[in-house]
């Protein structure tokens, strides 16, 4: 039994109307954007865990390379905001 796709789309429609609740109370972006990226990478891990059959090895070896992956981007474009923010 495949239970992926239904635990995609519910996290995606819960992440959906709290990322409204929390924009329509504080009228911030980045808590819309926070939970999207949450809910795309959940989404996106679970598919590839599903397509492609991996095992325990194989889930934590996605699970750990994305997580490396992504930690580099966030330092990488925290890196590169801090730039054009102090050269103005």
């Amino acid at each position: 039994m495949v239970f992926y796709p239904i635990l995609g789309w519910g996290i995606f429609w819960i992440s959906f109307v709290v990322a409204i609740i929390l924009y329509s109370i504080y009228r911030k972006l980045y808590t819309v954007i926070y939970l999207i990226s949450v809910a795309l990478y959940i989404f996106t891990a679970g598919f590839m865990i599903d397509a492609f059959e991996l095992g325990r090895f194989g889930i934590l070896t996605t699970l750990v390379v994305s997580a490396i992956l992504f930690m580099l981007l966030g330092y990488y474009f925290s890196q590169v905001l801090d730039l054009k923010r102090t050269s103005r």
